[in-house]
């Protein structure tokens, strides 16, 4: 018998995030997940007259495949993956894993040839840009052990939040993306050395309640390129391409990363800033702000989102909230200004907006945790 989280979860798929209707196509790629949720997902999408295409993929085979591909391979291989996705209306992607670090040693500039040849002209260029999409983890024993949770209170936690009342929190965000589009001047203030200022008038911003990321709960705009100066000091791990990092500290000026340091991946750190002009630039400025996702467990579909967070991102910037900047890499690094975590404040045009993790104006106050969970 279907687990109904399972049924329930790809409903929220088809129905909210992605919007399918009749006649369209929607790829569903699938990295090691349970195949009921695949087949929940086709099930879901032909109730809706919808007609759904299948990728599944075995992310050691996708090593194997990534580690030593040479650059004929590779065109092949987005030549063939990109013409499949110019056919499709929508795109679903299920990313599990047994081994959060199976990327981890294969060497940088191959990465690097990965992302040129194939990630960007299928995901970044064709998939982001021209499908309604949604992309998310599945629970497995290996993102249970980042949490430090045990598996069965893992999967728990990770259908609550996957399943929560976006549509509420739609309507709350939009007082957050108004509030930004008026904005001109941003000053954070945090942990450690965090002092920050630039400038997001006139950027684009999107809310984002479910509709790209499950789970989801943030508001994004960018930077405009050139305006950011100051220390940001993140205090949230991560991995990038299977490798882990720690405490990262970028000083900016006049909107370039002219230092980086790190406790843990120092110099992996730069080597990836380095990939192109662009990585040492940003492309992308969010508040997150779900309620169900409190601690770090270094899988930046949750940690982004984390309630009383915000990220700064050096790579590439969004069409959909787009500052110019083009680059290889998108690295989401993420601070949390809860009390917990070190407090500080986010500042528009010299009004605090949110101090230590809480929302703090009328306009805003719909999206603290207790406001959305009640």
């Amino acid at each position: 018998m279907l687990d109904p989280r399972i049924t329930r979860l790809a409903e929220l798929l088809v129905h909210h995030s992605t919007r399918l209707q009749p006649g369209e196509h929607v790829l569903i790629e699938a990295f090691d997940i349970p195949e009921a949720m695949v087949i929940a997902l086709i099930r879901a999408a032909r109730a809706v007259g919808a007609h759904p295409h299948v990728t599944l993929r075995n992310n050691r085979v996708m090593r194997a495949l990534q580690e030593d591909a040479v650059g004929d391979n590779l065109a092949i291989w987005a030549e063939y993956d990109l013409e499949r996705m110019k056919r499709m209306d929508a795109y679903i992607g299920l990313r599990g894993s047994r081994n959060v670090s199976e990327q981890s040693g294969i060497p940088t500039e191959q990465m690097q040839a990965f992302g040129r040849v194939y990630q960007s002209p299928v995901h970044f260029d064709q998939r982001v840009n021209h499908t309604r999409w949604c992309v998310l983890r599945w629970p497995s024993p290996s993102m249970a052990q980042l949490a430090a949770m045990n598996t069965e209170a893992f999967e728990d936690f990770y259908f609550n939040v996957c399943t929560l009342d976006y549509p509420r929190m739609q309507v709350a965000a939009e007082g957050l993306a108004e509030r930004m589009r008026r904005t001109d001047r941003v000053h954070v203030l945090g942990p450690g050395d965090t002092d920050l200022t630039f400038s997001i008038k006139d950027i684009p911003v999107v809310a984002c309640t479910g509709s790209h990321n499950i789970p989801d709960g943030e508001c994004f705009t960018a930077p405009v390129r050139d305006s950011i100066n100051g220390v940001i000091h993140y205090n949230t791990p991560t991995l990038y391409n299977g490798v882990s990092f720690e405490n990262i500290r970028l000083e900016f000026r006049n909107g370039c990363v002219v230092a980086a340091a790190a406790e843990q991946g120092a110099d992996e750190l730069n080597a990836i800033l380095d990939t192109d002009e662009g990585g040492r630039f940003v492309g992308e400025f969010a508040i997150g702000f779900n309620p169900f996702i409190l601690h770090p467990m270094k899988d930046i579909l949750f940690d982004e989102k984390i309630a009383g967070s915000l990220h700064l991102t050096p790579g590439r910037a969004y069409e959909d909230a787009d500052n110019g900047n083009r680059s290889e890499i998108h690295w989401d690094l993420v601070l949390i200004q809860r009390p917990d975590h070190g407090g500080g404040t986010i500042t528009f045009d010299d009004e605090v907006v949110r101090r230590d993790g809480e929302f703090v104006t009328d306009d805003l106050r719909p999206l603290n945790p207790a406001s959305l969970t009640s």
